[in-house]
């Protein structure tokens, strides 16, 4: 949501409005015609000379190797009545071929409010693709953490790994879109000037990838907020419902996360395919349709907000109730207070209700997009850390999961130094003491045989010898369900009534 409006405001700084573009692309093709004509009409030079060109940009005649052609700006741009007195300026080399690069700075609008916009729109852009970047790895990571280890599926990390999965297409989505756009919709005086970017602009073929790529967006961002709000409701009922058997409300959860997304996203793709088919859909020239996008997304950040109030003040209750010292009260509560704002995105209640038409521009148009898009962009990064990364159940796992590797590891290389030690012994004797046939002994095998077997068995126990520091293998526990602890669990558990699936009381103090 929060990007679209990025875009919007980027478009703004460009072109005042949609159908601005859509006049613009029709008077450059009727520039290109007049010139082709032109062209045509003209007869054929004689020597060497820089032939006459349309540059996508301005129509050059014929000129003279190692000087400089001049034309005026071309009367299409929308600000051509400012720059009409202009001239466009291009070196034709000594081998008669046109110089790639020209000048065309007496043809540019000279608006320092609107350079200043795109220059901070520019800033906005790499902190968020820095921060959806991060929080890409970082999600890929604790998603594969929670996949992989058993003993850490429980419902609530089963909602997390559907949140982690919205927050992945979250950024996936965005990053692709902005690769797809990587060459911007227009910034006239330079786009135009390119050998390409007109032509794309006005065939129809890259608006596809890109309102795909625009759909996926508005979807995933929708989904993600309806995953945050998933998580706002299961922990509503995990310290309210008396009865709360988990499983039979799994597959509710399921349609809200990714089904409520797709109610309001296939109207949006019709309205805007049938009245407002234009350029990538970034643009929003009825704001009643981007009405269909915004409202559901707002509707779930006031329910979140809702749900996050009345968390906290049972947490006060139970804090309080537990007789706690004043500033360990203080502390467990600001904590768990913190460690909820990014899980139910409570941020963006901040600036829910300043709309686009409300503050166009100014200062608390780019204050709303600074705030929104950091904090937005940086969500997951803050969502995997705080639960997986530094989860006690999850860093329990791990290190179980290294030392069993690390013991495997140790066993190997003594086995490997024992061998080898036992092989060089054996070869050494036999080199050193070659009996004498007299010498051998009775074929009835003597009881020194047995005993030195005994000893050879007694020193080298499973071929790994004496070392009982290594064989020691530490007392693991037994395979089953762990204790899937959840955030407000240290605090409710005791007086929570219980349910019938509820997580077990394993880590009563793990999460405040």
């Amino acid at each position: 949501m929060f990007l679209l409006t990025l875009l919007m405001l980027s478009a703004s700084t460009q072109i005042s409005h949609a159908k601005i573009l859509k006049t613009l692309m029709e008077q450059w093709g009727m520039y290109k015609e007049e010139c082709n004509r032109n062209m045509s009409s003209e007869p054929l030079p004689v020597g060497v000379v820089c032939n006459r060109t349309f540059d996508r940009y301005a129509c050059w005649p014929d000129g003279l190797p190692n000087s400089t052609v001049s034309v005026s700006c071309p009367w299409y741009l929308p600000w051509h009545h400012k720059v009409q007195h202009g001239m466009v300026y291009r070196e034709c080399n000594s081998e008669g071929q046109w110089v790639p690069l020209k000048n065309t700075s007496e043809c540019e609008q000279d608006d320092p409010v609107q350079q200043q916009y795109g220059r901070i729109l520019s800033k906005f852009r790499a902190m968020y693709t820095v921060g959806y970047s991060l929080s890409l790895c970082a999600l890929v990571l604790a998603l594969g953490i929670l996949v992989t280890f058993r003993k850490l599926h429980c419902m609530r990390n089963n909602i997390h790994m559907h949140l982690f999965s919205s927050f992945i297409l979250r950024a996936l989505s965005i990053l692709i879109k902005d690769a797809l756009l990587e060459t911007p919709p227009l910034n006239i005086t330079q786009d135009i000037s390119t050998d390409f970017q007109v032509e794309r602009l006005a065939s129809n073929e890259t608006a596809v990838g890109c309102r795909i790529a625009m759909v996926m967006m508005q979807y995933s961002i929708m989904a993600n907020n309806y995953w945050l709000l998933v998580e706002g409701i299961y922990l509503h009922n995990l310290l309210v419902i008396t009865v709360f058997t988990e499983r039979s409300y799994f597959n509710i959860y399921l349609c809200i996360g990714w089904g409520t997304p797709l109610m309001f996203v296939l109207p949006w793709v019709t309205v805007k395919y049938l009245y407002e088919n234009e350029e990538c859909w970034e643009r929003n020239v009825n704001m009643g349709y981007w009405w269909i996008i915004r409202f559901p997304i707002l509707l779930a950040v006031l329910i979140n907000f809702f749900i996050f109030i009345r968390v906290i003040k049972i947490l006060m209750s139970k804090l309080r109730a537990h007789q706690m010292r004043y500033t360990d009260y203080k502390f467990r509560l600001a904590k768990s207070t913190l460690t909820l704002i990014p899980l139910l995105g409570i941020h963006t209640i901040l600036f829910a209700f300043v709309t686009d038409e409300q503050a166009p521009t100014g200062p608390l148009r780019l204050t709303k997009l600074f705030c929104d898009l950091l904090l937005n962009s940086f969500q997951g990064l803050l969502v995997a850390i705080l639960y997986c990364f530094v989860n006690k159940e999850v860093q329990s796992e791990l290190l179980k999961k290294w030392k069993r590797w690390k013991l495997g590891k140790d066993i190997e290389e003594e086995y490997r130094h024992t061998h080898s030690q036992t092989a060089h012994i054996k070869s050494s004797n036999l080199l050193t003491h070659q009996p004498h046939p007299s010498d051998w002994p009775d074929s009835t095998p003597s009881s020194g045989g047995h005993e030195e077997s005994r000893h050879l068995v007694a020193e080298c126990q499973n071929g790994t010898g004496k070392n009982e520091r290594v064989l020691r293998f530490p007392v693991l526990p037994h395979d089953g369900a762990t204790s899937c602890t959840t955030l407000m669990e240290g605090i409710s558990l005791e007086d929570r009534p219980q349910s019938h699936e509820a997580p077990p009381q394993a880590a009563s103090e793990s999460s405040l």
